[in-house]
């Protein structure tokens, strides 16, 4: 088996999913534009040496249909024997692209892949695909296909986490957000010109810096109507222990919508002679699972544990973890269930302050820490993220 390397990761800036967003005005097509342009600026990558481009992206449809992987390449003028595959894992598909780019790797089948994401919320909005388990509402009860914040209430009410947990975790990530914008940790990012707004978006514009525990607490409830719609009923039912689900997840303390697409340059020790680059990382090892469907997001956490039994790590040997912020109790139960401390989880914030652009997520988890690792010198770090139905992915890297 061939090791796995990451040679560069790149980003744009996740923009507000609304029309007034930096992003807003901007194709999926010219956003990925400008991701290949600059990879290939960064690394002197001859792109006829490219076998396989793999994308997540959740909402395939309209603009982000008919697998735009392959069409992006097309629009941006590269070769056409290069591949592309656009994959669906829910929100842990960016990383799932990582992880199938990696295989190929390991495997002989290719020694230069590109794997990342995309996810234009507000052109192609969570949803408008209209996919029969979500649209279907007696379909995904009967099913157990529940929307993601009514599976993260549940972890909430299982957990006994408080309103007050949870809004500190919310707090706590826009603070530390804030902080890593300001300084200019985010060294993964690129620049996106929005010629119709006449703007250039160099940063991430979902941080609420100024949120206080005082203002989370003064939002409603989210998912209160839906579990009024028999997604209480079916959890209290196949969890006798819960007299009540406690709604408890709001706009504030959950996953911010946003506009953002991830590239990554994945090449076996050839690749590196090639473009004269030394890799940034190796890929050491990943996990897929699939955890109980009626809690949703919880197979962070799982896939986290997996991989750390699989590799027989505690969290004493992993220096950082960037765990997807899948609603804040799902960080706190990742905590829980993993011994891992506020000093070594989401130290630069998460996608609650960050912004989650579903596919473009993992690969721009993968960036975040690779920058922050890089920035404090240290060597091990996991990356995670939580899809739908329970479904989670993990990677571990180690530094070079």
């Amino acid at each position: 088996m061939n090791s796995t390397f990451i040679y560069e990761a790149i980003r744009t800036p996740r923009g507000k999913a609304r029309p007034d967003g930096g992003l807003a005005d901007v194709t999926p097509f010219e956003l990925m534009k400008t991701l290949y342009d600059a990879l290939v600026e960064r690394t002197s990558l001859d792109k006829n040496c490219v076998e396989d481009v793999i994308l997540g992206c959740v909402t395939q449809a309209g603009e982000q249909g008919g697998n735009i992987a392959k069409a992006s390449l097309l629009y941006s003028g590269w070769p056409d024997h290069v591949p592309g595959l656009t994959v669906n894992r829910y929100c842990s598909s960016g990383l799932d692209a990582i992880n199938i780019a990696s295989m190929k790797v390991m495997t002989g089948q290719a020694h230069c892949t590109i794997a990342g994401g995309i996810e234009m919320m507000s052109r192609v909005p969570m949803l408008s695909d209209k996919a029969t388990m979500f649209a279907d509402a007696k379909f995904a009860l009967n099913h157990r296909m529940l929307m993601m914040g009514s599976g993260a209430d549940l972890i909430a009410s299982l957990y006994n986490i408080s309103r007050e947990d949870v809004d500190a975790i919310a707090y706590l990530s826009q603070q530390r957000a804030s902080k890593a914008s300001n300084s200019g940790w985010f060294k993964s990012i690129i620049p996106v010109n929005n010629p119709v707004k006449d703007i250039i978006v160099a940063t991430d514009e979902c941080i609420r810096g100024k949120a206080t525990m005082e203002s989370l607490a003064a939002l409603p409830p989210a998912f209160s109507a839906l579990g009024e719609q028999g997604v209480d009923a079916l959890q209290i039912k196949e969890h006798s222990n819960l007299d009540s689900i406690h709604h408890v997840h709001t706009a504030g303390n959950s996953p911010a919508m946003a506009d953002a697409a991830s590239l990554l340059l994945i090449g076996d020790e050839r690749l590196g002679e090639r473009i004269d680059k030394k890799p940034r990382a190796r890929i050491i090892a990943a996990a897929t699972v699939c955890d109980d469907p009626l809690q949703v997001v919880s197979g962070c956490a799982k896939a986290t544990a997996s991989l750390m039994n699989q590799k027989n790590l505690t969290p004493e040997d992993v220096d950082l973890f960037e765990l997807h912020e899948a609603f804040a109790a799902t960080s706190i139960k990742c905590q829980r269930d993993l011994g891992i401390s506020h000093e070594k989880l989401n130290v630069n914030g998460g996608v609650i302050a960050l912004g989650h652009p579903m596919g473009a997520t993992g690969g721009i988890m993968m960036g975040t820490l690779l920058d922050e690792l890089e920035r404090r010198d240290l060597k091990t770090g996991i990356v995670a993220a939580s899809g739908a139905a329970g479904s989670g992915t993990a990677i571990l890297i180690e530094r070079l």
